[in-house]
């Protein structure tokens, strides 16, 4: 993928300037206080540089252990209004991998090494299979509790509602170890396009905690910045 290189930095600042700031919870007094958010201007000239840098990279490795896939990605602004600080990967109808980024979380990254992290770990997601892995683990959940709501003599819309909660649980069984998996290989392609992922990984510490709950979708923090450390050492 290529781009325009000042028309695309434009862009960016028409977007983020119409993008109010995430409000980052403010540290307790004495703490170490979080780099402060970028201005627009440099917020966009970073998310072009590290798109420019990163991009042939994660090809790179895409088609180096997966040469079938589809590694053609496209790196998009998702520019809809008052989206949270998100980034995530899909596939358009073609198959062709998309990463967008949320303009709040363009805004939100403190140095390129966070920007670049996250940009390496979603484009991990494709690169392991995890949409499909996913698709396929929601198709057996949806089956085997539907089958035992069968067995149970159960009405239709009781079968269907088995049938939901059942792709539910299927599809977030194994969604933690898809992201420690994407952090795993997230680590691996931001350090060979030149970041540092310790530090970017850092910004685990600046968003909330989602514990270890039953069927959540990610890990906690801590995990996640240890499996980076230990795949840094690895490395």
């Amino acid at each position: 993928m290529s781009f325009i290189r000042k028309g695309f930095l434009a862009v960016c600042l028409l977007v983020i300037a119409g993008c109010a700031p995430m409000e980052v919870p403010q540290a307790p007094e004495g703490a170490a206080q979080p780099p402060a958010q970028l201005s627009e201007r440099r917020a966009a000239q970073q998310f072009v540089d590290v798109v420019e840098t990163v991009e042939p990279v994660v090809e790179r490795e895409c088609r180096r252990r997966t040469p079938r896939l589809n590694c053609d990605f496209r790196i998009v602004i998702d520019d809809r209004p008052n989206q949270p600080v998100n980034a995530y990967q899909t596939l358009d109808r073609n198959g062709r991998p998309i990463i967008a980024f949320t303009l709040a979380m363009i805004g939100d990254v403190r140095n390129e090494d966070e920007l670049a992290f996250v940009m390496s770990h979603e484009a991990a997601h494709h690169v392991a299979g995890h949409i499909e892995r996913q698709r396929q683990n929601a198709a057996t959940g949806a089956l085997v509790f539907a089958g035992l709501a069968a067995l149970t003599g159960a009405d239709a819309q009781t079968l269907e509602n088995a049938y939901e909660v059942g792709a539910v649980v299927g599809a977030r069984t194994y969604s933690k170890d898809f992201e420690l998996e994407a952090d795993r290989l997230g680590t691996i392609i931001a350090a060979r396009a030149g970041y540092n992922p310790l530090r970017g990984a850092l910004f685990f510490e600046r968003i909330p905690d989602p514990g270890d709950r039953f069927l959540g979708t990610h890990p906690p923090n801590a995990q996640r910045l240890e499996v980076v450390r230990s795949t840094m050492r690895a490395m």
